[in-house]
């Protein structure tokens, strides 16, 4: 079985008269003016979310105490996926050119409609945008209760020892706690130095929580609120998974020490995934995750044309760059998985 791909060494780079790689495929992209903020275009989108979500809640009050409402909690599950989506765009200002209405926005959508800290994943995606895939400075890939890379697999205790040998098959069924897990993390991380309002954070983080656990018991007999839970909280959670684990898992992971430009450093672990326009909705843009992270205040609606500016160019330096489908993107993602989790099961 092959191993999983880890860079460790620069793939050679043409020479060029003037300036750095990136900052030629830089000036193209903004000569297509690609660079331009989009606000009929958000407009429309986040009203679109805010439209849907004020219809769950609506068709959840209307219903009342109804196993009907799994039904409505799975559509808000979707509406979550879509909130998270649109919280992603505020943090790197694609919406707003400014700090305060982006944070203003970021705190609004995560913390009081998701229940999840802005400051807290602000912290955490930046440092996985500087460093994707690396194995000691990306968050995204740090070892908890998955293991990402061979090397992590060998010192694994506990329970990521466990699960790290049968962690390809049991991915989907930990993705169903991934939301419940991000709210968990959010409070934890109140208490760290790196959190710059933590009592304003905590406080709208509370008052989320108290109007949906608040709602779903006044409203719902014990058994039915925590079936909705169950629901809502589960497919928010597998949604989210199956939007971000195409983007980088199974790309090559980059060992400590190696050097790379900041060009390769963002194409060589980014995958981007095809589908029309289904896609771009579902995944909001994130299926150009090359681009993304090469532009990461770029506008979901100028993503596209981005892509085809940027292949070309990587085709021209001759950079590898990848693209499939949605279920090709998970596949790559579980063989990985499983891969990285041979050495423990070696040991069994």
């Amino acid at each position: 079985m092959a191993n999983p791909p880890v860079l460790t060494a620069v793939p050679p780079t043409p020479a060029r008269e003037k300036g750095s790689d990136f900052s030629e495929l830089s000036r193209r992209i903004a000569e297509a003016g690609l660079l331009r903020r989009r606000p009929l275009y958000y407009t429309v989108r986040f009203g679109a979310v805010g439209t849907a979500l004020a219809g769950g809640v609506a068709a959840f009050l209307v219903l009342g105490d109804s196993w009907s409402q799994l039904i409505v909690a799975a559509a808000l599950a979707v509406v979550f996926g879509q909130l998270g989506l649109a919280a992603h765009d505020l943090a790197h200002r694609q919406v707003f050119s400014r700090r305060r209405p982006s944070e203003a926005g970021g705190l609004l959508v995560a913390n009081v409609l998701l229940g999840m800290s802005y400051g807290w994943w602000m912290n955490k995606h930046t440092r996985h945008h500087a460093n994707p895939n690396h194995e000691k400075k990306d968050p995204d890939v740090a070892p908890d209760i998955i293991v990402w890379s061979r090397r992590q697999a060998k010192q694994a205790k506990g329970p990521a020892r466990f699960i790290g040998k049968h962690q390809a098959a049991l991915f989907f069924p930990l993705l169903t706690l991934e939301g419940l897990n991000l709210s968990f993390s959010s409070f934890k991380a109140l208490r760290s130095p790196s959190m710059k309002r933590p009592v304003l954070e905590g406080t709208l983080l509370v008052a989320h929580f108290a109007v949906y656990f608040g709602g779903l018991f006044l409203v719902l007999s014990p058994v039915r609120a925590l079936a909705f839970i169950a629901v809502h909280q589960g497919l928010f959670g597998i949604y989210l998974g199956s939007v971000f684990a195409p983007n980088h898992k199974g790309m090559p992971m980059i060992e400590e020490g190696t050097e790379l430009d900041f060009l390769r450093r963002q194409v060589l672990t980014s995958r981007n995934v095809d589908g029309g326009v289904f896609i771009d909705v579902f995944m909001g843009g994130l299926n150009y995750q090359i681009e993304h992270h090469l532009f990461p205040s770029m506008p979901t609606p100028a993503l596209g044309r981005a892509q085809v500016i940027t292949e070309r160019y990587c085709a021209e330096l001759g950079i590898p760059y990848c693209r499939t489908g949605l279920l090709a993107s998970h596949r790559q993602a579980l063989r990985h998985l499983r891969q990285v989790g041979e050495p423990l099961r070696d040991k069994a």
